[in-house]
């Protein structure tokens, strides 16, 4: 990264900012390649990915509530379909105008997914946080795309890809919730009988200290605590006393151990929120996908597709 004149952080790189005007471009229907509902709303789209995106900025500007690219890797192979072997500016001035117009098409509450792995990752984060911003970075997943090491290499046996995630406006961004698990909700007992059903009790002191939330608590046992050393309460001492009245505070079944807050099943939000990290028994691996293409096409396989399962999260 440099500095330029305006003291603004950027990436540079060879050709930047002289790429060719793009003029506006129109989407022509094939009708021979036309099937299926007209009115579903989907497009597939032949031809290259620049001047698709054009055509598209026309009618989907500001319209489409998110986006998944998979764009070369830059790996420094050339495989059947594709040569992943470009030179760092070239493949940095193929990427940047695309992600502009990438960009126009969000709404304001989209996001965009984008998968890359260790070679250019680092570079396209820094490119995104230019064109995005960086304030509208949301998180990097980190996506299990091989089960087994390559004995074969002799340093480290790369076994995943990175998903950068940006909005269009981070601010009051939300995803949607997973699906609880019966796994997650096996945790959830109810050893006191309680009438709002199933709870599981979580950790009642927090971090770092509020002066007001330090106090003494007597066990139904009789035993004296305090929060540990630099932490306090979760809740004021009145506060505490309301969670008392209501019986959500579990002391334990003998009634001696440390203060824990009953959480119930019932009370829980509807879903999970996703991790940042998808391992390949979640949202399927290589192998997998390889094996979904085959069905389909087993005399051309794509050499780098995404399982199913990944796309569908």
């Amino acid at each position: 990264m440099a500095k330029n004149n305006n003291q603004k952080l950027e990436l540079t790189w060879i050709g930047k900012g002289q790429e060719p005007k793009l003029e506006p471009r129109i989407l022509i229907e094939q009708p021979e390649y036309s099937y299926g509902d007209p009115d579903t709303g989907n497009i597939l789209i032949q031809g290259d990915n620049l001047l698709a995106l054009k055509a598209l900025e026309q009618e989907y500007a500001g319209k489409v509530k998110c986006i998944y690219i998979d764009p070369p890797y830059n790996t420094g192979n050339a495989f059947e379909h594709y040569d992943d072997g470009i030179e760092h500016s070239q493949w940095l001035n193929l990427i940047d105008p695309r992600l502009k117009i990438l960009k126009n098409l969000l709404t304001t509450d989209g996001s965009i997914w984008i998968s890359i792995d260790a070679d250019e990752s680092h570079y396209l984060k820094v490119l995104c946080d230019e064109i995005f911003g960086r304030k509208n970075f949301v998180d990097e997943v980190i996506w299990q795309r091989s089960y087994a090491p390559i004995n074969l290499k002799k340093t480290l046996s790369r076994s995943h890809d990175a998903i950068l995630v940006y909005a269009k406006n981070a601010m009051g961004l939300e995803f949607g919730k997973l699906p609880r698990s019966e796994e997650a909700n096996s945790a959830y007992k109810n050893p006191d009988h309680d009438p709002r059903g199933l709870w599981q009790s979580d950790n009642f002191s927090v971090g770092p200290a509020v002066e007001n939330k330090i106090y003494e608590i007597i066990t139904p046992f009789g035993r004296k605590v305090l929060p540990p050393k630099g932490r306090c309460w979760l809740l004021t001492k009145e506060r505490y006393q309301e969670f008392i009245d209501d019986h959500r505070i579990w002391f334990g079944s003998k009634g001696d151990g440390v203060p824990r807050i009953k959480r119930f099943l019932s009370e829980v939000k509807d879903g999970i929120t996703a991790q940042t990290l998808w391992t390949y028994q979640e949202v399927g691996h290589n192998q997998d996908a390889k094996k979904e293409v085959k069905i389909f096409n087993d005399e051309n396989v794509f050499a780098t597709p995404k399982p199913e399962r990944l796309s569908s999260c």
